[in-house]
């Protein structure tokens, strides 16, 4: 690429967040902004393009802030531009934060990609292709001293209150199970927030590939359901039901097995908050890759809808956020799990438009 460009010369990427897919083409992503730029040298602006997001914001996901930090690609990007040798010069929310109950068409951020040989490449970019969410069962053993020492120095300089608890706490982690099987249970039995789980279910081989987003489900027993119309993803399962009691019963046996927990707070929670939220927590989970571990978000707790208040108000008061006037952002299990691949995902074209 020149080198000549100037900093009027736009080297831009206007991002814009939203709906549920994890973006993890960072570095492919740069190379495309990259050569656009060099073709057209008086503007180049690359944007996720929000009408392609079909899963799109349900009414209980406009209550999470932590759908922007969860699905934040601003990290990756800024990762990959350093691999590159670029400084980023980044304007959260050009054209206004979107409003307190759901973003709009507006881009989260705007940027400047410039030119510096100054800039090193970061050590974490090496695990994004490796950083996957395993929710299953881990291992039994704890996480060492220097792993979670590492996952802490990740997040140096962002604003937000980094916690974590282990097995040496027992009263706590048994807390935190607790609250996090109540929270799954009352989303599994409250018919309008199970319905938006099945609304997004891809079943087979066929819908996984068609549609590469959502929650994806290729066992033979549901794959056998559905082909047989036993599986009707219409209507909410009763909560007595065995897929309930299934999913109830895998659910329990992983946080049963979950040796730490982890969760970051901030004092604010405005938008730009969660969005460098976002960052420390895109950091902390690459951080925890390089240190062999595998992290599991919680989200189910941190959902601000009438059935979920209790359990809200309990883990703020449980990790001490309550009693500062604190948002907890984050809340994920942590710890020691098998190699998985990635989720199925609709690619880099799906989402990026020259504008």
């Amino acid at each position: 690429m020149n080198p000549s460009l100037g900093h009027k010369d736009l080297r831009q990427v206007r991002i814009a967040v939203q709906g549920n897919t994890i973006w993890r083409q960072t570095e492919r992503l740069f190379q495309r902004c990259a050569e656009t730029c060099e073709r057209l040298p008086r503007q180049a602006i690359n944007q996720i393009d929000r009408n392609r997001f079909k899963t799109g914001i349900t009414r209980r996901q406009q209550y999470i802030p932590s759908l922007f930090k969860r699905l934040n690609p601003v990290n990756g990007l800024l990762l990959a531009a350093r691999q590159r040798g670029y400084r980023t010069e980044v304007t959260p929310f050009p054209e206004g934060e979107f409003s307190a109950t759901a973003p709009d068409t507006r881009p989260t951020a705007r940027i400047r990609l410039v030119r510096d040989a100054q800039v090193q490449p970061d050590p974490l970019f090496a695990q994004v292709f490796k950083r996957h969410t395993h929710k299953g069962v881990y291992e039994a053993r704890t996480p060492d001293a220097a792993a979670l020492q590492a996952v802490r120095d990740s997040v140096k300089g962002l604003p937000v209150t980094l916690g974590l608890v282990t097995r040496n706490e027992e009263a706590a982690m048994a807390r935190h199970a607790q609250i996090a099987m109540d929270a799954w249970r009352t989303e599994l039995v409250t018919p309008r927030t199970l319905l938006e789980s099945y609304h997004v279910l891809r079943i087979g081989p066929k819908e996984i590939a068609q549609h590469r987003d959502g929650i994806s489900l290729n066992s033979p027993m549901v794959r056998a359901l559905n082909a047989l119309g036993l599986f009707d993803r219409t209507q909410a399962s009763a909560p007595d039901s065995s897929e309930i009691k299934g999913q109830l019963e895998r659910f329990n046996a992983a946080i049963a097995s979950t040796p730490a927990y982890f969760w970051l707070s901030t004092a604010r929670n405005d938008r730009i908050t969660q969005l460098e939220t976002g960052r420390a927590y895109v950091r902390a989970q690459l951080a925890a890759t390089a240190q062999g571990l595998s992290m599991h978000p919680l989200s189910q707790a941190l959902q601000e809808y009438p059935e979920q208040a209790a359990h809200y108000q309990a883990v703020h008061q449980l990790l001490g956020a309550a009693e500062r006037g604190h948002t907890v952002q984050m809340w994920t299990r942590l710890g020691h799990g098998p190699a998985i691949g990635p989720a199925p995902r609709r690619g880099l074209e799906a989402h990026v438009r020259k504008a």
